[in-house]
C-alpha cells in the first residue's frame, strides 16, 4: 500500500428503488481514527456495519460520513412533504434572523434538501437489499477517497524523503569538520583538566573519572551514527510505504534528540563549534519541515 495523506474527499450519487442516494467522505488529520457519520434516524440500523466498513479502509483521521437518501423521486411509492418538520425548520429560520438582526427569507431549495423532508408512504422500512447497496456506495467512495489520499501521499512522501537526505548529508558535513578538528577537541580537554588541577589536589583515579567525562561530552561520533541512521530509515519506511504517520514520529523525536545532543557537545569549540552549529541549526531546521508533513500522513 502507498503513503497515504490523511486529508481527502469523495461523493457517490446512486439512484435506487428507494430513492436517490447520495454517499460523502471527508477525512483530515488526526491522531487516531475519529469517526462521524451524519445520518437521517432511518438510517441509523446501519451504522454498525458502515462503521466496520470504514475501518478496513482507514487507519487513521478525522473522517466524516454523510449520507442522505432523497426519496422524492416517487420510485418506491407516492412521496410526501415532512409539513412539521418544515414548519420546524421556517421556525428556527426565522428566530435565527431576528435574533441576528438580519432581514432574510428561507429558501425553499435549501428546505427541500434537509434529510427526510420528504418521505415515501410505501416501502419505508429499508432492509437488507438496501443495506447491500449503501455498503457498496460506501465501499466505492472509501476507494476513491484513497486513491485520493494515495496521489497527496505520494507527493508528501517525495519531499520527506528529499529532506532525510539532506540531513543524511548534513551528518556527514559535521563528520567531516569533526574528523578536521581533532586539536580542538583536545586542546578543550586540556584546558579543563588544567582547570580542574589548579584548584584542590585531585587523585589519580578522579583526575582519570573527570578526564573520561570531559573526552565523552566532547565526542559526538555515535550521535552523528544515530542521526544518519534515524534519517535512512525514515527513507526506507517512505519507500515502504502503509501505515507510516506513527513510527516517523518517533524517529523524529530521535533525530531531534540526537542534534540537541550535538549542539550541547560543541559549544566552546570556536569556530569548528561554530560551523558544527551552524549545521546544527540547519538539521533541526528540516526535521522540524518533515514533522510538518508527517503529521499529514495515516
Amino acid at each position: 500500500m502507498s503513503v497515504r495523506s490523511m486529508t481527502g474527499f469523495a461523493r457517490v450519487r446512486k439512484t435506487l428503488p428507494e430513492g436517490e442516494l447520495v454517499v460523502s467522505v471527508k477525512s483530515v488529520n488526526h491522531r487516531g481514527l475519529d469517526l462521524h457519520f451524519h445520518m437521517a434516524t432511518e438510517l441509523d440500523p446501519f451504522e454498525n456495519a458502515l462503521r466496520k466498513l470504514i475501518k478496513e479502509h482507514v487507519a487513521r483521521g478525522h473522517f466524516q460520513l454523510q449520507v442522505s437518501l432523497n426519496r422524492s423521486n416517487g420510485a418506491a411509492g407516492e412521496s410526501f412533504l415532512n409539513r412539521p418538520l418544515l414548519e420546524a425548520y421556517l421556525k428556527a429560520f426565522a428566530e435565527a434572523a431576528q435574533q441576528s438582526g438580519i432581514a432574510a427569507s428561507p429558501d425553499l431549495n435549501a428546505a427541500f434538501r434537509v434529510p427526510a423532508m420528504f418521505r415515501a408512504e410505501a416501502a419505508l422500512e429499508l432492509g437488507g437489499t438496501f443495506e447491500s447497496s449503501l455498503i457498496a456506495a460506501v465501499r466505492e467512495a472509501l476507494a476513491a477517497l484513497n486513491q485520493f489520499r494515495e496521489r497527496e501521499g505520494s507527493v508528501i512522501a517525495v519531499e520527506m524523503s528529499s529532506r532525510s537526505g539532506r540531513l543524511r548529508e548534513i551528518a556527514a558535513r559535521m563528520e567531516q569538520i569533526r574528523a578536521g578538528s581533532t586539536a580542538a577537541f583536545q586542546r578543550r580537554l586540556k584546558d579543563r583538566l588544567a582547570e580542574l588541577l589548579q584548584g584542590a589536589g585531585l587523585d589519580a583515579q578522579r583526575l582519570a573519572q573527570e578526564a573520561a567525562v570531559l573526552a565523552d561530552r566532547s565526542d559526538i561520533s555515535e550521535e552523528l551514527i544515530r542521526l544518519k541512521t534515524h534519517a535512512g530509515e525514515s527513507e526506507e519506511l517512505l519507500r515502504a510505504g502503509g501505515e507510516v504517520g506513527k513510527k516517523l514520529d518517533f524517529l523524529l523525536q530521535e533525530m531531534n534528540r540526537e542534534t540537541n545532543t550535538i549542539l550541547s557537545k560543541t559549544g566552546g569549540l570556536g569556530d569548528t563549534g561554530m560551523a558544527i552549529t551552524t549545521l546544527g541549526l540547519e538539521a533541526k531546521s528540516e526535521i522540524e519541515k518533515i514533522r510538518e508533513q508527517a503529521l499529514n500522513l495515516e
